[in-house]
């Protein structure tokens, strides 16, 4: 009996279902979260990509200042939460706080400081190669997000009720990828799959995952633990 490996199954696929050029859709799917007691939990904020079969996704980052995403600081909070952007793009940083704030990230994706800038003032990052970054304040140590930087035009992130929806994408194979703060590496690894998408067969259909990790815990920008709030510091209070 002939055992067909993942790359054996896409590859016949293509020559059963070819892709008409130039052929776009809308891909649409669902992702389910749950806890260790399978207990449903929240499923917003987890990033979906595809990455083309054949290694070839088309670059359609701009660098129209007035496209940029924007990972806002608010209420001594980032919104959103999780951003997902392509390699290459720009994300503005604007502080709407009335107080000063110093957004950093020293993990495994894009290393960088912005240093202490006032209320009403943005600063800007280009992310330049794939990777997750956990972005914080130097000074509130509530503050968190994350900026899943993917090397595809094709990815989403899912709303309150786990639907993501890819426009424009064209048929033919993919590899699927799925991002969840509340997963493990390994365990996130073991979602990817191949699919061909066609008119026919544009949904990824439902992805069920479990938490089993805890939030990433994080010290200052100097890998030191937190300073107690001064609520008469010009830092946390707009001179």
């Amino acid at each position: 009996m002939r055992v067909w490996t993942a790359t054996a199954c896409v590859a016949f696929l293509l020559l059963v279902v070819p892709a008409l050029p130039g052929q776009e859709l809308s891909v649409s799917g669902r992702v389910n979260v749950s806890d260790a007691a399978s207990h449903r939990q929240s499923a917003d904020g987890v990033v979906v990509w595809l990455v083309p079969a054949d290694g070839e996704a088309p670059a359609h980052v701009t660098d129209d200042p007035e496209k940029h995403p924007s990972l806002t600081q608010k209420n001594k909070r980032f919104d959103p939460h999780v951003l997902a952007v392509q390699v290459g793009t720009v994300v503005d940083f604007p502080n709407h706080d009335p107080f000063f704030h110093n957004v950093f990230s020293l993990f495994d994706g894009k290393r960088f400081d912005l240093g202490l800038y006032e209320a009403g003032s943005t600063r800007h990052v280009r992310f330049d190669r794939p990777g997750i970054s956990y972005i914080f304040c130097n000074i509130h140590p509530e503050m968190s997000a994350v900026v899943v930087v993917v090397d595809t035009p094709y990815f989403a992130t899912t709303g309150d009720q786990g639907d993501v929806l890819l426009p424009k994408v064209p048929a033919g194979a993919y590899t699927v990828h799925v991002w969840d703060e509340r997963a493990n590496p390994e365990a996130l690894a073991r979602l990817r799959r191949q699919v061909v998408l066609s008119p026919s067969a544009s949904s990824l259909g439902t992805v069920s995952i479990t938490e089993n990790r805890t939030a990433l815990a994080h010290k200052n920008k100097y890998g030191r633990e937190y300073d107690t709030p001064a609520p008469s510091s010009t830092i946390y209070i707009q001179p």
